[in-house]
């Protein structure tokens, strides 16, 4: 979506201050524990796995952690058991919301996310309402200055299956199905070109423009208030916000 990439952007800076304070380290934490539970602690036959040590490393976790996470998640090691609930809402001017969350209290998790919606600004909905309208696709962000060939990059990524290039203001935006993903990401990292940003996301069919900065300031508070909640894992809304207001709202 327009302005997909700038938000990617933002969102990557900030996951950079939150891991000084040990934030994101809890949430792959828990990422790993849920993948090995489900897919097995063999990253080579479960996939979901292979992808949350990829960001996991990407966010300097230390070894040690991520093995011990693997192991609490295939028993080999005790540890919480965390379960998966997606919760869907609207923000401000009808943004729609999907809320990915790991708890261990389902109960206290509703709570909270339906109370960050209620003071933001928003509302929760029902199952089915939002989620809809997104589907899940590979994001690669390539800031121009780490590639100065425009075609070099979409020649490597489209032999390895990527959906489409855009080419942004100051990035290339890379979308692939979920399946090529990895490849696509290794394809870029072989070439020695620098990612700024790779992730499997919800990317909406149709988006909500915001021309307004108080509006588009309530979106941000919003989303970012549930992203600080424990245990959110990710949130995706299909605002369209021009690049000069995102650009003055970076943290």
């Amino acid at each position: 979506m327009s302005g997909h990439s700038k938000w990617a952007s933002i969102k990557h800076k900030k996951a950079a201050t939150d891991a000084k304070r040990g934030k994101v380290f809890t949430k792959l934490i828990k990422e790993l524990t849920v993948a090995a539970r489900f897919g097995g602690g063999s990253p080579d036959a479960n996939p979901r796995l292979r992808l949350a040590i990829l960001r996991a490393k990407d966010s300097n976790m230390p070894k040690d952690n991520i093995e011990k996470a693997i192991k609490k998640g295939t028993g080999e090691l005790p540890g919480v058991q965390y379960e998966e609930v997606t919760y869907e809402g609207y923000g401000p001017s009808g943004v729609a919301i999907l809320v990915n969350v790991l708890t261990d209290n389902k109960n206290r998790a509703a709570a909270e996310i339906r109370s960050i919606f209620t003071k933001k600004g928003g509302n929760m909905a029902g199952a089915g309402s939002v989620s809809w309208q997104f589907s899940q696709k590979g994001m690669i962000i390539v800031d121009k200055s780490n590639c100065s060939d425009e075609d070099l990059l979409m020649s490597i990524v489209l032999e390895k299956g990527a959906e489409d290039m855009l080419v942004q203001e100051d990035n290339f935006e890379i979308t692939t199905g979920p399946k090529d993903f990895e490849a696509v990401k290794k394809a870029v990292e072989d070439n020695n070109i620098k990612i700024t940003s790779a992730e499997l996301t919800m990317v909406p069919s149709s988006t909500v423009k915001i021309d307004d900065k108080p509006v588009a300031q309530q979106i941000f508070n919003l989303i970012n208030s549930l992203e600080d909640n424990d245990d959110v894992q990710d949130v995706y809304a299909n605002f369209d916000i021009p690049d000069e207001i995102l650009k003055v709202m970076e943290p």
